[in-house]
């Protein structure tokens, strides 16, 4: 558990610097998070990379189910409303060493100031 949502992370034994915002914490990856009027999957694997979104955004289109997509989240009010094959090999398409590289790449530059205050 992490900020109130179920979540799937890179542990320090493997990144160490962990997540920018506060480094005590390990590095999301992916999270499930219950809100008020429905329920948020936060995919950070798929919105790291853009080549990754896209494939994220044609895959799901071809299942016929409707995405309501964030900038950060899929948000969905049942289970059935999810392609749960196309979340799976969304998340297996990105192996940690590969969204390490993205997310130190988003980040590099940042402020360390400024990153404590997400």
């Amino acid at each position: 558990m992490q900020y109130g949502m179920i979540g799937y992370f890179v542990p320090h034994s493997l990144y160490p610097a962990g997540y920018h915002c506060n480094p005590q914490e390990p590095l999301p990856f992916a999270s499930l998070a219950s809100q008020k009027n429905y329920m948020s999957l936060y995919l950070m694997c798929t919105y790291s990379d853009p080549g990754q979104e896209t494939w994220f955004r044609e895959a799901w289109a071809k299942t016929g189910k409707k995405l309501n997509m964030g900038k950060s989240c899929v948000r969905f009010k049942k289970l059935e409303d999810l392609p749960l094959k196309v979340i799976g090999q969304a998340i297996k398409r990105v192996s940690v060493k590969k969204f390490i590289s993205y997310y130190e790449s988003a980040t590099q530059g940042t402020n360390t100031s400024r990153r404590r205050k997400c």
